[in-house]
């Protein structure tokens, strides 16, 4: 296992179209205990391969929430377009290896998935950036648009993302019944080197990008190597008031 000095920035900022504030909503704390940003860093701090946690922001109130749980945030522009932006320049002051960018609005992620993806990172040298995926076992959730897909080469790098089905099985038959045919999710947790990430970050968008709004496409459009670790964990996104109320019943129930 090569030893890197990794670094994770939790990009957070406040507006959100469908549930402005989620990241420090007090409903939350009141069933869980913890705001969601709280719960999302108190899980990475459990991770083994990393030095040091820094939420990135450029909202006042969740600053000062962050500070008041003990956590490590700093101020960022108000420009920014893009969390990636955000996470680049917190790490223009870094001195790292790696940094891995966990969002903000997963306060179930879990801490193994932070080492695997800065062990894939720092196990290939060919790559600049790492991410992970599972499994998709549900046909439902293959046909969602909202849940991205990433097929592979024969090396683990990715191919393509996507938030149609890919592959597309031609046949008139049920896709996840295929035999040796594997769909997988693509999972929104990165690593970067260092040096790419603030080079990616200055990358104009792509076509590719910008018609499946995923950002990591601007990646492979540009002839860079992403690797994926395929992981049996998994970390489910708040992004609606459906999504916040679930995570609060699974919460209470386990």
């Amino acid at each position: 296992m090569n030893c890197v000095n990794a670094v994770v920035v939790i990009p957070a900022r406040y507006a959100s179209t469908r549930l402005p504030g989620k990241l420090i909503l007090p409903e939350v704390k009141t069933v869980t205990g913890k705001y969601i940003i709280e719960h999302v860093y108190q899980n990475v701090k459990q991770a083994k391969r990393i030095h040091k946690v820094i939420v990135a922001t450029d909202n006042q109130l969740i600053y000062d929430i962050v500070k008041g749980f003990g956590g490590a945030v700093e101020m960022t522009s108000v420009t920014h377009t893009s969390g990636t932006d955000r996470i680049a320049e917190v790490t223009g002051r870094l001195d790292a290896d790696v940094i891995v960018n966990v969002q903000g609005d997963e306060p179930e992620v879990n801490a193994n998935m932070i080492d695997q993806v800065i062990d894939a990172l720092a196990g290939d040298k060919e790559a600049v950036m790492a991410t992970l995926a599972n499994r998709i076992k549900d046909s439902k959730e293959l046909a969602n648009s909202n849940v991205v897909k990433v097929v592979l080469d024969n090396r683990g790098y990715a191919l393509y993302f996507s938030r149609s089905q890919i592959p597309f099985v031609r046949d008139d038959k049920d896709p996840i019944k295929v035999s040796g045919l594997t769909f997988l999710k693509h999972l929104g947790i990165y690593a970067y080197r260092r040096d790419f990430l603030l080079k990616y970050s200055k990358l104009p968008p792509s076509p590719l990008e910008n018609a499946e709004k995923l950002e990591q496409l601007r990646a492979l459009s540009n002839g860079y190597k992403v690797k994926v670790a395929i992981t049996n964990y998994t970390s489910r996104g708040i992004d609606t008031r459906e999504d916040l109320t679930a995570f609060m019943e699974r919460y209470k129930h386990d």
